[in-house]
């Protein structure tokens, strides 16, 4: 490892080597809004929040196919999401998908529990170890008319369809003033600082995604809509994604989860601080087993109390195999529609499908070769001055394997380069073997037995409640250095 390589090193281990050493517990306060990377306009006069996004990214080359499910909280009236985009988006790269696919993804990358058990030392069966340190396979539409003559010459309407639910119009504009009275204009309810969010974006010559919803083809449930999620492609030679629009309806600070997807490559942010989260920790069964998404959210928070920029990795795995496993792993049609029926070709090529390629897999086994990473932050206005903006980075390992020896230590906490991906946020609950020790030369090093893993899942979606105190959450009294590896 080279000296800057170290320096940055270490600099991400100051940022997370210290999590565990505050006594008093994290209060979880119910947090308004959850990030979105465009934000909710509407006709009607409340403020409106969004509560919730999640994102899935696959990335081939210059192309970005991006998902987003959005949950919607304000009033019963039709209201709009506006993204921008790098490009004029026409109808046939617009689409909506089923909802499922993103809870398989957050129930596959989520932080999750375990159990394992200490078998009795003393036994003469010989019993197979399992190879734990190996990953095991499981198997009504928007139109610039009746504004003035000038917003008219200053704001263009260069495509408009419909898309299930949505009336979508993809705008340009040559001022953030003219796109704002625009809006205005066709009655949607802009807050009053939106011009300053959109001037970059207009300044770097962005579209502007407009997905307009009529509230009479979705469903509410408790006064919340639930929309299809959406998915549209593009390319870009940049790899980012838009979120400071999203600060417009903050009521607060923001969660933001994002899935990454990429052919045998992890991904990370490029112009904030990285940190994974400390992994592998052994936790108290009293303390965490029926609180395991409050103690989750303690710990996060308690990284960003150090680094309250941070991006913190979650997750980096392949994404055809898990271990332990809380759901079965992505299937190619799970990949098809995040976006892999536009980017694998009839050869299985790189980006051949946007060109015309097959919209199927040509191998069943194809999909193995994604890998899938999960980024999570929490800002504010205070904290966020830049759209994410993402990098290509080394594989990395941890939260990895059975506890060792008879007083049950976990290996792997610490990320480290590997030759695959094979990073995940998980914690162990240790069963120790308390019968009769009967023999001479008891062996103390079995540990298995694993009780199914528990996820915390809708991490972000929903208030976690309830307050954990990390010193008595967490077995041990030491706390190892934690942190990424930079390239």
């Amino acid at each position: 490892m080279n000296q800057t390589r170290s320096n940055m090193l270490l600099r991400e281990m100051r940022v997370a080597g210290t999590v565990l050493l505050v006594v008093a517990g994290a209060l979880l306060m119910p947090r308004a809004a959850s990030a979105f990377c465009g934000f909710y306009v509407s006709g009607a006069s409340e403020d409106l929040y969004n509560n919730a996004t999640r994102v899935a990214m696959m990335r081939e080359g210059q192309q970005t196919v991006m998902s987003m499910q959005n949950n919607y909280q304000g009033p019963p009236e039709d209201f709009a999401m506006v993204v921008p985009v790098p490009e004029v988006l026409e109808e046939d790269r617009v689409k909506t998908i089923e909802d499922g696919v993103f809870d398989k993804l957050d129930d596959l990358t989520a932080p999750r529990l375990v159990e394992y058990w200490q078998k009795d030392p003393c036994t003469r069966r010989r019993e197979r170890i399992m190879a734990m340190e190996s990953a095991s396979p499981s198997t009504g539409n928007a139109t610039s008319e009746g504004g003035s003559k000038d917003v008219r010459q200053k704001v263009d309407v260069e495509a408009q369809f419909d898309v299930g639910e949505y009336e979508v119009v993809v705008l340009s504009a040559e001022e953030s003033n003219a796109l704002d009275t625009w809006l205005r204009q066709n009655d949607y309810n802009i807050p009053d600082e939106a011009a300053q969010y959109f001037r970059p974006y207009i300044q770097r010559e962005s579209y502007f995604f407009v997905a307009k919803v009529d509230v009479d083809r979705v469903q509410f449930q408790d006064e919340q809509a639930v929309l299809s999620p959406i998915r549209f492609h593009y390319e870009s030679d940049a790899f980012k994604l838009p979120v400071r629009l999203g600060l417009i309806n903050s009521n607060g600070s923001q969660d933001l989860i994002t899935y990454l997807l990429a052919r045998n490559q992890r991904y990370r942010v490029a112009n904030y601080p990285n940190a994974t989260i400390p992994t592998n920790l052994p936790v108290d069964e009293n303390e965490v087993k029926g609180s395991f998404a409050p103690f989750y959210d303690a710990l996060f928070e308690k990284v960003l109390d150090d680094e309250p920029e941070a991006v913190v990795t979650e997750y980096s795995w392949n994404a055809g195999t898990c271990d332990p496993c809380p759901v079965q792993p992505l299937q190619p049609d799970h990949l098809q529609t995040l976006g892999a029926d536009l980017l694998v070709g009839e050869s299985g090529g790189a980006g051949s499908g946007i060109l015309g390629g097959s919209n199927s897999f040509p191998d069943p086994s194809d999909y193995r070769d994604w890998t899938v990473t999960r980024l999570h932050t929490r800002y504010s206005k205070e904290t966020l001055g830049q759209d994410l903006v993402f990098e290509k980075a080394p594989p990395i390992r941890g939260g990895r394997g059975p506890p060792r020896g008879k007083e049950g230590e976990m290996p792997h906490q610490t990320a480290r380069q590997s030759g695959r991906n094979n990073f995940q946020a998980r914690y162990m609950i240790r069963h120790f073997w308390d019968g009769d020790v009967d023999c001479d030369n008891p062996n103390w090093s079995r540990w298995g037995g694993r009780g199914g893993p528990q996820p915390a899942g809708d991490l972000g979606f929903e208030s976690n409640g309830g307050s954990v105190e990390l010193s008595e959450a967490v077995e041990q009294t030491r706390v190892p250095e934690l942190g990424v590896l930079q390239s």
